[in-house]
């Protein structure tokens, strides 16, 4: 099912750490990012990764999609833009964006989905994820948890 979430907005300071020798992000930190803008997102919403598998479920990554633009460099303030744009029983599907912006006090935020997002576009994709219980079987979140699969549909 369709969703179109809200964007939820979680700024981070590129580290120099996560820089190759070109002195730009290496790419592999863009998934991680995308990983920090997920857990942030359900965070956001009531919800953390540690409650909901306490009550039986894990969220593995089933698919990703990844499209680098501009690379980001050391020290860069950068938004990652994350909202949900389908929601299931059993799946979802995270919409994924990082953006450098110029302004350094950006805090978390939510952005309703039709707001143009700030800031440059340095990469966009997205993950797909399969809710399965501690035996990895597919299991249905509006059975186990009723209140966060509301949440997904309607933030």
């Amino acid at each position: 099912m369709s969703v179109t979430s809200s964007w939820f907005l979680h700024p981070l300071r590129v580290r120099y750490q996560e820089t190759d020798q070109m002195g730009v992000v290496f790419h592999g930190n863009y998934v991680t990012w995308f990983e920090v803008g997920r857990t942030e997102w359900i965070r956001n919403a009531g919800y953390d990764y540690k409650t909901i598998e306490k009550k039986g479920l894990l969220l593995p990554v089933v698919d990703l999609q990844c499209r680098y633009i501009l690379p980001a460099r050391y020290d860069d303030t950068v938004l990652v833009c994350t909202r949900i744009s389908e929601c299931s029983p059993l799946r979802v599907t995270f919409e994924s964006q990082v953006r450098r912006v110029t302004q350094t006090d950006f805090h978390e935020k939510l952005l309703s989905s039709d707001e143009q997002l700030p800031g440059e576009l340095l990469v966009e994709g997205g993950t797909k994820h399969v809710w399965v219980n501690e035996q990895w079987q597919p299991a249905r979140l509006n059975k186990v948890i009723p209140d966060l699969y509301e949440r997904l549909r309607k933030t």
